[in-house]
């Protein structure tokens, strides 16, 4: 069996926005400590979701993922329930458990996900777009977005629910 090397964890700090920044549907996502900064432990980004963003519910298959609210109040479904969380709000999901998150505030909302371990960062590199240039708004990509994630899931452990 080949064993794969994993770079060695960066001793570093990150300027606010200075980590590389990807639209999402609507969202804006910006890196805060990759996979080859963690030495392969973890992925780190900073989400900004506007109102009614998030995404559809799904499964991560290799992944642990967590959430802190920074600002808002996201209603995620864990399973079957679902919980309205506040700023502060630390939000815990095991790998292979159905989640989503959505933003039905008037307001953008923002949160630190954290996966665990890394590697879903190149998912989010395939299928969304660089954001150069953050003053300018988000493109009105929802549908061509959504047809990436479809069709690259499958490649990083995901399964996505559309009538979950």
């Amino acid at each position: 069996m080949m064993q794969t090397t994993l770079p060695e964890p960066a001793l570093f700090h990150r300027a606010h926005a200075a980590g590389a920044s990807f639209w999402g549907p609507g969202d804006i996502y910006t890196w805060l400590v990759t996979g080859e900064e963690s030495g392969g432990a973890y992925f780190s980004m900073l989400a900004i979701v506007p109102p009614q963003g998030g995404p559809p519910p799904h499964i991560h298959r290799d992944e642990d993922e967590t959430f802190y609210v920074l600002e808002g109040t996201p209603t995620f479904r864990l399973g079957d329930e679902r919980i309205v969380a506040r700023p502060g709000d630390f939000v815990n999901i095991p790998r292979g458990e159905l989640h989503c998150f959505r933003n039905f505030s008037d307001e953008p909302m923002k949160m630190i996900l954290t996966f665990t371990p890394a590697g879903i960062e190149r998912f989010f590199e395939e299928t969304l777009e660089r954001a150069y240039d953050l003053s300018q708004p988000c493109p009105d990509n929802m549908a061509e977005v959504g047809a990436r994630y479809a069709e690259a899931a499958p490649r990083y452990g995901m399964q996505f629910f559309l009538d979950a």
